[in-house]
């Protein structure tokens, strides 16, 4: 019964923020454009594959969408001390954020893991499958999490471009810039059902998860980078 009354009043808080505390300021403030909301399915688990260009894209996408897109976001959002730590953790649990401890060896694993069972639960996610933001505005490798996920829980992926998001919330900036023409542009889904039973082949998840951010790159219009971005930021810092 607990359990009940928690997700509910999660889903009463998600549309509080989405309807009266956030969006209306969004819409108002920035009139962000969305292509192809006919692509998300009314009901049942897919995932929502995007680039990532900056933190507002978890601000803008659930704000365009109509159903709850729920994210997979790092545990350390959820583990602050204190009044305010439990504050920011309940903000994010409301907001549709599902905590993944990307520390250690079986980080992965347990992303993975978390983000079947939300889908085998009928959830929506939100997935970045560059696995951090852009540096630069350009699009990096996929990482192959986003195939496997599919193959195990046996559901669509739906390629997302974000536009421009980089332009208002830049990396470093914590107030953002206003006048900026935001776009969101949603992909057909992608139906990888003749390969269900192959989430183990490693060649595979890679073909898969190359296709996916080939159809990002072809909605997004960015330059792609056959790198992952964290080895770009890892370059750009030495």
């Amino acid at each position: 019964m607990t359990s009940v009354v928690l997700v509910a009043n999660s889903d009463n808080f998600y549309r509080f923020l989405k309807n009266v505390a956030i969006g209306p300021a969004i819409e108002v403030t920035f009139h962000p454009w969305v292509e192809g909301l006919e692509n998300i399915p009314e009901t049942g688990p897919a995932i929502l594959a995007s680039n990532h260009l900056s933190f507002s894209d978890s601000i803008f996408l659930p704000v365009a969408v109509p159903r709850k897109i729920t994210f997979l976001a790092k545990s350390d959002y959820f583990n602050a001390p204190g009044v305010r730590g439990k504050v920011t953790a309940s903000f994010f649990r409301g907001a549709g954020q599902v905590p993944v401890d990307r520390t250690g060896g079986n980080a992965g694993t347990a992303a993975i893991n978390t983000g079947v069972r939300l889908l085998k639960e009928g959830h929506l996610l939100g997935i970045y499958p560059e696995g951090t933001r852009s540096p630069d505005a350009k699009l990096y490798r996929g990482k192959t999490g986003v195939a496997r996920m599919a193959l195990e829980a046996r559901v669509p992926v739906i390629p997302v471009a974000m536009i421009n998001t980089e332009k208002v919330q830049p990396i470093g900036r914590s107030r953002p810039n206003f006048g900026v023409d935001v776009g969101i542009r949603i992909g057909k889904p992608l139906d990888f059902s003749r390969y269900y039973g192959m989430e183990d082949d490693r060649f595979v998840l890679r073909s898969l998860t190359d296709e996916i951010m080939y159809k990002i790159m072809d909605l997004s219009g960015q330059e792609y980078v056959d790198m992952y971005a964290s080895r770009a930021k890892t370059l750009a810092s030495d």
